[in-house]
C-alpha cells in the first residue's frame, strides 16, 4: 500500500491516540470529510512552512497534521476558514465546548448556508502558490451521467442535492449515507418546491429531485458492483435511469447507504450543470 494511504489511514488511529479533546464515536471518515471540505492543501503548505518542514508536503501528512494539531494552534485550512476562530467567534455553539471537529462539522452541515464565517486576516496576504502540496493519486473505478431539465425549479434542487455530496470520503468498512449527508431538505437551505413522487402519487414537495442524484449515485455503485446496504425503489417509474438503477430517499428513514468494501478511501464526485448530472466513484491512492 502506498504512502499516501497509509497517511490517510494514520489519521483515525492518531484520533485514538492523541490526546486532543474528542469523543471515540467521533472518530471516522465523517469528520475527516468535513476536514477534507474546508483545507487547501496549497494555501496550507504555501502559509505554513514550518509545517512542511515538519510533516513534508504531502497532502494527507499535511491534512493530517490540520485535523489532529494545526486546528487547535489557530491555523487555517484555507484562506476562508479558520476552525478555532469559528469556536470563539459564535457563543451560541459553545455546546460544541473545546471538541473543534464538532465545530468544522457545523461549518459544513449548517454554518456556511447561514452565512457564518470564520476568516483570518492574518492569512489573508498569503501567496498560494499552486503545486506546494503533493496531491494524491485517484483511480476512477465507475461513472454514470443522467440528465435533467435545467430550466424548471427542480434543477434547483438536482444541483444542490450533487453539491452536498461532492467530494465526500468514505473510509474502507465505512457505512456512506446519502441522506446524512445531504443538507436538510428546507427552503433556508436553498430547496424548493418540486415534483415528487409519493405512493404512487405525483405531488410537490420541498426538494423534489433529490433522488435523481442519489438514483445516479446508486447507477454508478450498481456499474462497478459496490452494493447498497439500504436502497429503495420509487412508486413510479423515473425517466432518467432504467427500472432498478433508482433509489428514492424520504425524511431519515428511507435512505440510500453502502459501506466501502475496497481497503483504501473512496471518493464521490458528482457535479450537476446544464442539464447533465454525473456521479464519479474514484479510489485514492
Amino acid at each position: 500500500m502506498k504512502k499516501g494511504i497509509s497517511l490517510l489511514m494514520a489519521i483515525i488511529m492518531l484520533f485514538a491516540v492523541v490526546m486532543i479533546p474528542m469523543k471515540a464515536e467521533a472518530i471516522g471518515g465523517m469528520d475527516v470529510m468535513a476536514y477534507y471540505r474546508v483545507f487547501d492543501g496549497d494555501f496550507y503548505a504555501s502559509a505554513y512552512p514550518d509545517v512542511v518542514a515538519e510533516v513534508g508536503n504531502n497532502y494527507i501528512a499535511l491534512l493530517t497534521h490540520f485535523i489532529t494539531k494545526g486546528s487547535y494552534e489557530g491555523r487555517s485550512g484555507s484562506k476562508t476558514f479558520c476552525p478555532l476562530l469559528y469556536k470563539n467567534k459564535y457563543p451560541d455553539l459553545a455546546g460544541y465546548g473545546n471538541n473543534l471537529s464538532l465545530y468544522v462539522r457545523h461549518y459544513v452541515d449548517y454554518g456556511k448556508a447561514e452565512g457564518r464565517f470564520a476568516i483570518d486576516p492574518n492569512v489573508q496576504s498569503v501567496d498560494v502558490v499552486p503545486g506546494s502540496c503533493a496531491g494524491f493519486v485517484t483511480q476512477q473505478i465507475s461513472t454514470c451521467t443522467t440528465t435533467y431539465n435545467a430550466r424548471i425549479a427542480r434543477a434547483t434542487n438536482v444541483e444542490l442535492a450533487a453539491k452536498s455530496i461532492n467530494g465526500s470520503i468514505v473510509m474502507p468498512g465505512e457505512e456512506f449515507s446519502y441522506s446524512r449527508t445531504l443538507m436538510p431538505r428546507t427552503t433556508a437551505n436553498g430547496y424548493v418546491m418540486a415534483t415528487v413522487y409519493n405512493n404512487g402519487q405525483v405531488e410537490q414537495g420541498i426538494g423534489g429531485g433529490i433522488c435523481q442524484v442519489s438514483s445516479t449515485l446508486y447507477a454508478a455503485m450498481r456499474y462497478c458492483g459496490l452494493p447498497a446496504t439500504e436502497r429503495h425503489a420509487h412508486s413510479l417509474p423515473v425517466h432518467y435511469l432504467p427500472a432498478g438503477y433508482d433509489a428514492t430517499i424520504s425524511g431519515t428513514k428511507v435512505d440510500l447507504k453502502f459501506v466501502n468494501i475496497y481497503d483504501v478511501p473512496l471518493m464521490i464526485q458528482a457535479k450537476a450543470i446544464d442539464g447533465n448530472l454525473t456521479v464519479n466513484l474514484l479510489l485514492i491512492y
